[in-house]
C-alpha cells in the first residue's frame, strides 16, 4: 500500500471553519462530507489522522473522492476542497432549428422514418452542418422531446 502523498495539515481557522459547515448542517450534501473528510484526514488533530479506507466506511464515500479532496485542498486551498469548481459541460453547436426541422420533414423516399444516421447524412447533404454524429442528433432531439415520426 502506498503513502499518502497529499496531507492535510489544518490551521485552528480552517478547522473551526470547516466544523461550522458540518454543525449548521444548511451547506450542500457534497460541501459538508468534503469538509468532514478533510476533518478526518486532518494529522494535526485528535479527531484526525483517520486512514483512507476508515473514512470512506464512515462517510459511504469512495477512497478516490477523499484522494480528490486532499489533493485539491494541498494544491489549491480550503475554499477549492469544499467548494470545487463545476465540471464543464460540452453542448454540442453543430444542431440548430433547421436540424430539427430537417427532423419534422417528411423522410426520405423508400423510408417510413428518418433515423438517426439518416439525418446525419442529410445534415451534411443540406450544408447545414459541416460533419455531425448521429448521437449528436439523438441527445439533441431528446432534449428537445422531438418526435421523428
Amino acid at each position: 500500500m502506498s503513502a499518502k502523498i497529499y496531507r492535510v495539515n489544518l490551521t485552528n481557522e480552517e478547522r473551526l471553519e470547516l466544523k461550522e459547515i458540518v454543525s449548521k448542517g444548511k451547506a450542500a450534501a457534497h460541501k459538508q462530507t468534503h469538509a468532514r473528510i478533510l476533518l478526518l484526514s486532518d494529522e494535526t488533530s485528535s479527531e484526525g489522522k483517520k486512514k483512507d479506507k476508515e473514512i470512506a466506511r464512515a462517510l459511504g464515500t469512495s477512497l478516490r473522492s477523499i484522494e480528490r479532496v486532499r489533493k485539491r485542498f494541498v494544491e489549491e486551498g480550503l475554499g477549492s476542497a469544499v467548494n470545487p469548481k463545476p465540471q464543464k459541460r460540452y453542448r454540442s453547436k453543430n444542431l440548430d432549428g433547421a436540424g430539427e426541422a430537417t427532423a419534422c420533414s417528411q423522410a426520405p423516399e423508400g423510408r417510413v422514418d428518418w433515423t438517426l444516421r439518416l439525418l446525419s447524412e442529410r445534415l451534411v447533404e443540406c450544408t447545414i452542418t459541416e460533419s455531425i454524429s448521429h448521437e449528436t442528433i439523438r441527445q439533441t432531439l431528446k432534449k428537445t422531446n422531438s418526435n421523428r415520426g
